[in-house]
């Protein structure tokens, strides 16, 4: 954003606004932008010329003043930083402007007001899954030395310490002797090199296997 300026908002955000029937100023106490309009309450404008952790801060600060809280920045290249910033600024309940550097055009990505997210059922069903699959309580709220323990690894590390005492078995033996339903899928689809395939149906343990069996010995499964 080389050669642009915070004062180089102002002008379209002004416009902006009083287009929509506002009185605005600049530089009213320690608010970059205030605009009044029939009595209502005021609205409030930070501006920077890009997001930054700084311009949140001073828009929640002005949520003592008003409920009316914007951030102005120039419009981002990148959708995802703009995507992101947006998200965060709708859960602070802050409103987002935007400037397009080429032409001072002004868009408004987010309005203020209260967040409301709308829940994500299906990851909610995934993270309880994971939840009733997962055996104890291997990663203590954080990864462990071994990184973040799943319950598809404590799948993994069942069937491969079965291979490791009785040799190479059919799956569905595996399956019933660990309790680990997709035993058969789990060491077919050999995410972790553990396993190798002897014949149809029927698998064994690599060298890899056991040698992550070493690393693993810990884990509680």
């Amino acid at each position: 954003m080389a050669g642009m300026r915070e004062a180089d908002l102002y002008a379209p955000i002004k416009a902006f606004l009083t287009r929509q029937g506002y009185d605005v100023k600049g530089e009213i106490g320690a608010a970059d932008v205030m605009a009044l309009r029939d009595g209502e309450p005021p609205v409030i404008v930070e501006l920077k010329v890009g997001f930054s952790l700084t311009l949140f801060h001073q828009a929640i600060t002005r949520l003592a003043l008003t409920d009316l809280v914007y951030i102005a920045v120039f419009k981002p290249k990148g959708k995802r930083a703009l995507k992101d910033n947006v998200a965060m600024a709708r859960r602070l309940g802050v409103g987002v402007l935007t400037v397009r550097e080429r032409d001072g055009a002004v868009e408004a990505q987010c309005d203020p007001g209260p967040y409301a997210p709308r829940k994500n059922k299906k990851k909610q069903r995934q993270m309880l899954r994971e939840f009733e699959r997962r055996v104890g309580d291997p990663n203590e709220g954080g990864a462990t030395r071994h990184g973040i323990i799943t319950a598809y690894r404590q799948d993994a590390i069942r069937c491969a310490r079965f291979l490791a005492v009785h040799g190479a078995s059919k799956g569905a033996k595996v399956a019933e002797w660990t309790e680990v339903p997709h035993a058969t899928r789990i060491m077919r689809d050999d995410h972790y090199g553990w396993f190798t395939k002897v014949s149809k149906g029927i698998y064994d343990l690599s060298e890899q296997g056991r040698t992550g069996l070493g690393d693993y010995g810990d884990v509680t499964v």
